[in-house]
């Protein structure tokens, strides 16, 4: 994870030093919106595609000042996360949660303590959180998370429940998507990004898609929070009919534009586009039909060597776990075709037995562009040409 923060830093970097070359400025805004399409031939056999809205702004992102303050402040508290997603944790069904997770105490020697020091915590927030939220969440249970399995349903970043996190859990009764989601972008995204359109607009549209889900979460770090609204749908058993990738055919739209709340400057990391292809035997890209962006090799990752140019960057672009990234250049939109291609098998060949980095990739896949860019806002913070 380190190489991959590292990575896209070097790739803002490289940008940075190629608008010397170039007329048009390169800026880093702390608004994000990341599209990404997961398909998994590996494990689940299912497409997970996704829009997900950012940032460490309470500007961009709204929640009142004083309890981002309170949060983060707060060292007990990882996350705090909203969501509409089955089985938020288990023991919940066909019910929407509001989870406050609380880092485990090592004074704490049995469950009775740890769950009276969660509770305890959590009752600090939950009134509040209710009130900001015009939700009416009640206390349902506690759970103690042992991995990090209910970050990887909710596809949010590691820190949320990963092992030694204890989540004081409230329910409430389960809402559709689209409703829900209308109403928490009507509260948390201000209507300059809302009538901006760009991927906002293929998040509400998904809303009303079968097996759509929303999430937002409040990820507290030192100097401010992550602020993520995120809205996915799953197309169950989809995966292994695919050999043909198309990234906006579960996006359900034939372009994808830009939003226009970066019209003001020219910010080619801040609207990104990703596939992660998962698969069971050795796979390749091959005739894509748009445009592969020049990279050079940094650290043994490919970096691109001018933002200014759309196109896919894949790294691998082959294997058993396959990344790839696209970037719009200079351009503000993206048509269904230029983002087309194929995914076939490897020939059979005798290699050695190497080592499986499975872990890694997929830990990659699931936290996705998202912490990357923000590890680069944090390290390029105030940057001003």
């Amino acid at each position: 994870m380190q190489k991959f923060v590292f990575s896209f830093v070097l790739v803002v970097l490289i940008g940075i030093s190629g608008t010397y070359v170039y007329a048009q400025e390169m800026s880093l805004a702390t608004f994000q919106e990341t599209a990404q399409v997961i398909i998994d031939k590996n494990i689940s056999q299912n497409v997970t595609a996704s829009i997900t809205l950012q940032s460490t702004s309470i500007q961009e992102i709204k929640i009142p000042a004083e309890l981002e303050q309170r949060i983060r402040e707060n060292e007990n508290i990882s996350a705090i996360t909203l969501t509409n997603q089955n089985q938020c944790v288990l023991g919940v069904n066909n019910e929407s949660c509001i989870l406050i997770n609380v880092k485990r105490n090592p004074d704490d020697r049995n469950f009775l303590q740890v769950q009276n020091r969660t509770l305890h915590i959590a009752g600090e927030f939950i009134d509040e959180i209710n009130r900001v939220f015009d939700t009416k969440a009640e206390l349902h249970s506690t759970f103690i998370h042992v991995n990090d399995d209910t970050s990887a349903a909710l596809e949010t970043s590691g820190v949320i429940s990963g092992r030694g996190t204890i989540s004081a859990v409230y329910t409430m009764p389960m809402e559709d998507t689209d409703s829900m989601y209308e109403k928490m972008s009507s509260i948390l995204i201000p209507k300059i990004i809302r009538e901006a359109g760009g991927f906002y607009d293929v998040a509400k549209n998904l809303s009303s898609q079968d097996y759509s889900k929303m999430t937002f979460s409040i990820i507290p770090t030192e100097n401010k929070s992550l602020l993520q609204l995120r809205l996915s749908v799953d197309y169950p058993q989809k995966a292994s009919e695919i050999n043909k990738v198309s990234p906006l055919e579960f996006l359900k739209t034939n372009e994808l534009k830009r939003s226009d709340y970066f019209s003001s400057g020219f910010y080619p990391l801040n609207s990104i586009i990703q596939v992660v292809i998962l698969d069971s035997e050795d796979v390749k890209i091959s005739d894509v039909k748009g445009n592969i962006t020049p990279t050079q090799i940094i650290g043994d990752e490919k970096i691109p060597t001018d933002v200014t140019e759309k196109g896919w960057v894949f790294d691998p672009h082959e294997g058993k776990s396959i990344q790839g990234k696209y970037i719009f250049g200079k351009d503000t939109t993206i048509y269904k075709k230029e983002l087309e291609f194929l995914v076939e098998k490897l020939q059979l060949q005798i290699k050695q037995p190497e080592k499986t980095e499975f872990d890694e990739s997929i830990t990659v896949a699931i936290v996705i562009t998202i912490i990357a860019i923000v590890a680069a806002m944090f390290y390029l913070k105030g940057y001003k040409k």
